[in-house]
């Protein structure tokens, strides 16, 4: 199991940092040094997973915030209308009313 470095840890207080795991935790590392990260852990990110790791997250997840999700979209060259995390809901659902 491939440890990540101990700067990270300030990204990951809501969890036990000693048992995120390098590959098995990939996407939630990936969500949150990519929204939350700084230049150092940027540069660790980029250098331990590929563009394409952090293409295909971009592409299908919906937990991104709507700027960190722009500005990745404009930095990976994909088009705003394939980032799922930018599209408006399936269906609004309207409480109080009586079906």
């Amino acid at each position: 199991m491939k440890k990540l470095p101990i700067f990270l840890k300030q990204y990951f207080w809501d969890v036990d940092f000693n048992k995120l795991d390098f590959e098995r935790s990939k996407t939630f590392i990936l969500k949150r040094v990519l929204d939350r990260g700084n230049n150092q852990a940027l540069k660790w990110l980029f250098q331990n997973y590929t563009k394409e790791d952090i293409k295909e997250l971009i592409l299908t997840t919906r937990d991104l915030s709507a700027k960190t999700a722009n500005f990745w979209a404009d930095y990976l060259h994909i088009a705003r209308n394939q980032v799922p995390c930018l599209q408006k809901p399936y269906s609004r659902i309207q409480f109080g009313l009586s079906s």
